[in-house]
């Protein structure tokens, strides 16, 4: 086996892994959104900015 094939295998398993990874991603973040229990971040206009943030 030629080591091209093994850097083109590298290379499209890589983007696959960034793909998926980034639909998961997503799919997370649009739960959250929908959730209205979720605490909102501290950019948002009706939140104070001096609060904790979401994420902590």
């Amino acid at each position: 086996m030629e080591t091209g094939f093994f850097v083109m295998m590298l290379a499209l398993l890589t983007l696959l892994a960034v793909v998926v990874w980034a639909i998961i991603s997503q799919r997370k973040i649009q739960k959250r959104m929908d959730d209205p229990s979720a605490p909102k971040s501290t950019l948002a206009a009706d939140k104070s900015s001096h609060g904790k943030p979401a994420d902590v």
